[in-house]
């Protein structure tokens, strides 16, 4: 068994902003497992690396993929608890290749066209006139789950925003989700989800930033917006670590990004952790390419994953990956008629 990798840049199609600023393109890399025999046969997988989040996103990435490239045609085994999108992509590759090399890594019914995955409507934060437009452009669309990226512009002008929306379309119409992505302080936090309640928004991701456990744990105690957390999960790769970070906060929700928190394996263990604790949680994507959204769809189907997933589309990049997953209204479909192309990975820059 042979491991191969390369780099490839999605560029937006219009600017993305969060609250860690706006982004233009994103790097990712795609790796493929095959054997040396038959090296025109492969599993395909993403290594969805997120530079400002993911903390294995340094100078030392592409060795570490070297490493596993190494590694992997002596049948060696390489550490990656402090590498999970490089678990992400190792798993996705291996997962095709055992299935035949057409682009399945989970075969369910949805591969084979018998079930959909309800998703979110993801609004971009931007100014206040465009996250209107685009919010009406979601409900046009048919999404009755809508989730807003928050923490960028004006507080006045982004609760005038949720108003506007709730205004036309009360939470029996439309689920509103929040995402401040850890734009809250602990002196405005309380009063801001007081406000949200009162708009009944389901619930709110990350209100502050990562890594004040006890900070995070006290909010959720008082909070009257469920709080889900998404990047608290980063970087927390040990078992007792996991288990001790939902005993010491108590979340109501986890948000689960297979590229971020430890690939397939470790998030089926932190949904594990999470059902024995009542806590709820769904999937969410991470601005992956096609082939990476491709992979978690499937899996997500494979969990039986209820509600709204936060599960891109892959319509936001101009340089995207084709799949058999698409869009329609607010569900991803699988055509189980259509073959998946690996021509198109053909000419990227494999490091062999």
């Amino acid at each position: 068994m042979r491991f191969s990798f390369a780099p490839y840049l999605l560029h937006f199609k219009e600017p993305g902003g969060t609250s860690r600023g706006v982004m233009t393109e994103k790097p990712t890399f795609l790796v493929k497992v095959f054997d040396e025999d038959n090296p025109s046969v492969f599993g395909i997988g993403e290594a969805a690396v997120f530079p400002g989040l993911s903390p294995e996103a340094d100078g030392n990435y592409v060795w570490k993929l070297t490493e596993v490239l190494a590694n992997v045609a002596i049948g060696k085994d390489t550490d990656l608890s402090r590498h999970s999108s490089i678990q992400f992509g190792l798993e996705q590759a291996i997962l095709d290749y055992s299935n035949g090399c057409k682009g399945v890594y989970f075969p369910t019914d949805f591969t084979e066209g018998k079930s959909e995955i309800e998703i979110n409507g993801l609004v971009w934060m931007g100014d206040f006139d465009k996250m209107i437009e685009r919010i009406d452009e979601k409900v046009r669309a048919g999404f009755r789950c809508l989730k807003l990226k928050i923490g960028a512009i004006d507080w006045k002008k982004e609760i005038e925003m949720i108003e506007y929306v709730r205004k036309h379309f009360d939470s029996s119409r439309l689920m509103l989700r929040v995402d401040a992505n850890g734009g809250f302080t602990m002196d405005n936090a309380l009063p801001r989800l007081k406000r949200l309640a009162e708009l009944d928004i389901h619930s709110i991701e990350q209100p502050i930033p990562a890594g004040n456990a006890e900070l995070m744990a006290f909010l959720c105690s008082v909070s009257p917006v469920p709080i889900a957390l998404d990047e608290e999960l980063i970087g927390i790769s040990s078992t007792e670590a996991r288990r001790q970070l939902l005993d010491t906060i108590k979340p109501s929700f986890i948000i689960l990004k297979p590229a971020l928190c430890g690939g397939f394996s470790g998030g089926a263990e932190w949904i594990a952790m999470a059902r024995e604790r009542g806590i709820g949680w769904w999937v969410t994507s991470a601005l992956e390419s096609n082939v990476g959204l491709n992979a978690i769809a499937q899996w997500t189907a494979a969990l039986k994953a209820e509600g709204p997933q936060g599960l891109g589309t892959g319509g936001v990049f101009t340089d995207n990956f084709v799949t058999p997953v698409s869009l329609e209204r607010d569900h991803l479909k699988y055509d189980a008629s259509s073959k998946f192309d690996y021509s198109q990975f053909k000419d990227l820059k494999w490091h062999l």
